[in-house]
């Protein structure tokens, strides 16, 4: 499916300023929240919170990379929040792992996710960093479990309108690069218990190795230079539902697509699909699915 990206992104920023004076002003109409108890709220600060979480996605798409093709994904995450630090465990489940000849593999299982974090609130500013470990299965049936990576970070983000948030992201295993996202969001409400969320985010990829991570030419072919320069898009539209007080179901659809002409070569040349060239492999995804998620 071909989708005019500045007709896509101009349609996204117009509902957003559309829509928005009417949120404002529903938000302004809400009552204030009773005065909590300096205790209660010390209460509050001393629990374990967390959430257990399940999407059912149509294609599993991470930072313009095609993972997954024909085949459901099953994404299970667990996170706990304690004192500003969180602990979370996340996975992916291929239903029907894509082999271009039709091969069989060993294991639908192919991701594991481990990532430790702390944020803290200064007035509207919300800072943070963390450590992600990535433990990666074979590519390939019968082939060696790929290289587990691993990745530190920081985030900055504004409590205000459209949430913005900067996070940057150093890989220090194998796959030498700085991963940085800007990313804005906003939820509107539509129903006490319904909500429509839009949320845009845009990447830039710098490679400091180009034996782990080099630039692509025009014909999807690997180079000898590092990639430095814009890297993936994406825009998505969700309606998260409260189905009861710490239960929720979230349909959401995504639309993932190349900034640049680089972008473009690489997300080509790393898709799964069984062309005969790489360059004719697609370079912008659309997919969506179901989260339902419990809040503890």
């Amino acid at each position: 499916m071909k989708i005019n990206m500045k007709k896509t992104i101009t349609a996204f920023l117009l509902l957003l300023i559309i829509a928005l004076p009417v949120t404002i002003r529903a938000e302004e109409q809400t009552p204030a929240a009773p005065e909590q108890n300096p205790v209660e709220q010390k209460q509050e600060e001393d629990k374990v919170t967390g959430e257990v979480a399940a999407s059912v996605l149509s294609a599993y798409i991470w930072r313009g990379q095609e993972l997954s093709r024909h085949g459901v994904v099953i994404q299970p995450s667990v996170t706990a929040n304690y004192k500003g630090f969180t602990a979370n465990v996340w996975g992916n489940l291929d239903t029907k792992p894509y082999g271009a000849s039709g091969e069989k593999y060993s294991s639908n299982y192919t991701e594991t996710d481990v990532t430790l974090s702390y944020s803290r609130k200064f007035g509207i500013v919300q800072a943070g960093a963390g450590y992600i470990y990535y433990g990666l299965a074979a590519a390939t049936p019968g082939g060696a479990d790929l290289l587990d990576s691993q990745e530190i970070f920081v985030t900055l983000g504004l409590d205000t309108i459209l949430a913005p948030t900067l996070t940057v992201y150093k890989e220090i295993d194998h796959y030498r690069q700085w991963y940085a996202t800007f990313g804005v969001s906003h939820t509107f409400s539509l129903h006490e218990k319904i909500g429509l969320k839009l949320s845009a985010l845009a990447s830039y990829l710098l490679s400091t190795d180009e034996t782990t991570y080099a630039k692509y030419n025009n014909d999807s072919l690997l180079t000898t230079d590092k990639y430095n320069n814009f890297h993936d898009g994406t825009v998505t539209v969700s309606l998260p539902i409260a189905v009861y007080k710490t239960l929720s179901v979230t349909p959401t659809i995504s639309y993932v697509f190349p900034l640049c002409d680089d972008a473009r070569y690489e997300m080509r040349a790393r898709g799964l699909e069984g062309a005969a060239k790489a360059s004719d492999r697609d370079s912008s995804f659309l997919y969506g699915g179901v989260t339902l998620s419990y809040t503890f």
